[in-house]
């Protein structure tokens, strides 16, 4: 059973990584996408996704860990073959352990220019991509995808999973939705079921997660037992730390809000003290996942109106931490 921390344009960057796999629960993390047109990128545009690639240089192995320790891939977007493979080939010269390939992203400027879920209308194409990546890296190295239930309709589902079986991909990971359907609740857990059932490489669940609850309603209803977490990991940060507990039989106290209120100055210190970062980046970052606390803390709901409002990062982060006291 493995619990995967979802790649999230914006939001499960290296400093979401690095605090959400402190926490725990986490076996792996897929970095946001790196969107590939016809080009094999330069070293430094990889080690902008993904700062975290690294190899020991006595014994060569890969090493491209949170700081907690949990392995991290990182997942490619695009349509062109030999690109894919070609920038594929080059992540794992540099530490990756692991190339993940998006075929679920619904973004309308990505399926516009052939990439993400528009690529689910051609089951073919499909297998071509996650073929050529397969061949272009060691056996040893996990070729995986991710997709949707299907681009309109659900009626591919059972041709695409079937066409990243057969390419080799070593697991496959379904967003129970199609793109028409967004993020737009319920997920389809039921419609995993069959693919689960049929295919022989692991099937991990993603979608509408929220909750212990939600996981074993998920697993009872998709077949699948190892579920990939999005939103729900910024929701509630220890939320696969909840799940592993619970499936030992072990409780998890609830966070506090001041146990919150420190992982986000964790936060701030992490990017206030990269001089490579755009100091404007950080207080929308902090606004952003006090945001999503909101659904949890009455604090996050509490501050929030006068955060939303703070462009100074050291504001905003000194009345996160007065917050402590609400």
């Amino acid at each position: 059973m493995k619990i995967v921390l979802a790649p999230m344009d914006g939001l499960t960057d290296a400093y979401a990584r690095e605090i959400l796999t402190a926490i725990g629960g986490y076996d792996l993390c897929v970095t946001e996408f790196l969107r590939i047109t016809n080009t094999l990128f330069p070293t430094r545009v990889f080690y902008r996704r993904f700062p975290e690639l690294n190899i020991n240089p006595d014994s060569g192995q890969k090493i491209s860990h949170t700081k907690s320790g949990t392995p991290i891939f990182l997942q490619l977007l695009g349509s062109d073959n030999s690109a894919m493979a070609d920038n594929a080939a080059k992540a794992v010269s540099l530490g990756a352990e692991g190339i993940d390939l998006n075929f679920g992203c619904p973004a309308k400027t990505v399926n516009r220019r052939d990439g993400g879920a528009s690529l689910l209308k051609f089951p073919d194409r499909i297998n071509q991509l996650v073929y050529s990546v397969r061949q272009a890296v060691p056996a040893n190295i996990p070729v995986t995808a991710k997709m949707r239930l299907g681009f309109d309709d659900q009626s591919l589902a059972h041709d695409n999973a079937q066409a990243i079986q057969d390419a080799g991909a070593d697991w496959l990971t379904i967003h129970a939705r199609t793109k028409k359907d967004g993020y737009r609740p319920p997920a389809y857990w039921d419609a995993l079921a069959p693919l689960a059932d049929q295919l022989t490489i692991p099937i991990i669940a993603n979608g509408e997660v929220w909750s212990v609850d939600d996981y074993y309603r998920c697993k009872e209803r998709s077949h699948c037992s190892s579920i990939m977490l999005g939103r729900g990991a910024m929701v509630t940060p220890d939320l696969a730390l909840q799940i592993k507990n619970a499936l030992d039989d072990k409780s998890t106290p609830q966070l506090s809000w001041p146990e919150m209120c420190q992982m986000l100055d964790k936060l701030y210190q992490l990017m206030i003290h990269n001089s490579a970062l755009n100091e404007r980046y950080v207080a929308p970052r902090l606004k952003l996942w006090v945001k999503w606390l909101m659904a949890n803390f009455s604090q996050a709901e509490a501050i929030f109106p006068e955060l939303k409002r703070i462009k100074d990062p050291h504001q905003a982060i000194e009345l996160i931490r007065l917050s402590q006291d609400l």
